[in-house]
């Protein structure tokens, strides 16, 4: 009687559950990969294109001191002098792109991930570092201070 089913163009209980699994398959393997590939490629994230940021009253700021400031996607390290003097440059270290800071007791900006110095001009002194920091621009203007980026 099977015989005459398949013959005839019928499908049988058996063709009908090799479908299913097969189906059942397809989808499990789909929902195990799926997962997979979205976790190891990597999230785009957004360019922030910002061309100047305010960082607040010049008295906000110790003499011989620096800080942090985020210029769009990108940590600028701003340092001012014992004099008074500002200057800002891109707070990325150029051997792996660790975040520097600056070293009072050193009188330098510091990476420490590998132990790299730069002087208060931006260039490498010491360590791996193969390259001097990105400098950008300070303005002063009545009372406020501001980064801008480097004019090309």
């Amino acid at each position: 009687m099977v015989e005459k089913e398949k013959k005839e163009g019928k499908k049988s209980r058996r063709d009908f559950l090799n479908i299913l699994l097969s189906g059942g398959f397809i989808a499990w393997l789909g929902a195990v990969i799926y997962p997979l590939i979205s976790y190891l490629r990597p999230p785009q994230i957004e360019v922030v294109k910002v061309n100047s940021v305010n960082i607040g009253k010049v008295t906000n700021m110790e003499k011989d001191s620096g800080k942090i400031i985020k210029f769009g996607n990108d940590p600028v390290i701003v340092i001012r002098l014992a004099d008074g003097e500002y200057r800002a440059f891109s707070a990325s270290c150029t051997h792996l792109d660790c975040i520097v800071q600056y070293r009072q007791d050193y009188g330098q900006i510091y990476c420490a991930c590998h132990n790299g110095r730069y002087d208060l001009h931006g260039r490498n002194i010491s360590g791996p570092p193969p390259a001097p920091l990105a400098k950008y621009e300070i303005a002063i203007k009545n009372d406020e201070v501001t980064v801008y980026k480097p004019s090309v």
